[in-house]
């Protein structure tokens, strides 16, 4: 399908360790869309935050600034599909 972002990685019952995107560009927003049957939370450090991060959740962000995590959950099966733009592109 057409998208405008240039890279889709999709997590498949994983734990995400608190990181910031490598490859993203740091002028652009990530989308990060949660799919599955779990219960999981999405932890942003430097805004203290936790989102609940049900079924068809979009989360937009800086991913290249903003730190961010899903722990371990306790039921159900995650997907995630991870959207972003690469800064050696769009730098």
């Amino acid at each position: 399908w057409p998208s405008i972002y240039l890279g889709i990685d999709v997590i498949v019952n994983q734990e995400t360790p608190p990181h910031i995107n490598q490859v993203s560009a740091p002028s652009l927003l990530d989308l990060v869309v949660s799919l599955g049957t779990h219960d999981a939370q999405f932890h942003i450090s430097e805004l203290g935050t936790i989102f609940c991060y049900q079924l068809g959740t979009m989360i937009y962000l800086v991913g290249k600034l903003l730190t961010h995590a899903v722990p371990k959950w306790e039921t159900g099966e995650r997907i995630a599909l991870a959207h972003y733009m690469k800064d050696a592109v769009h730098g």
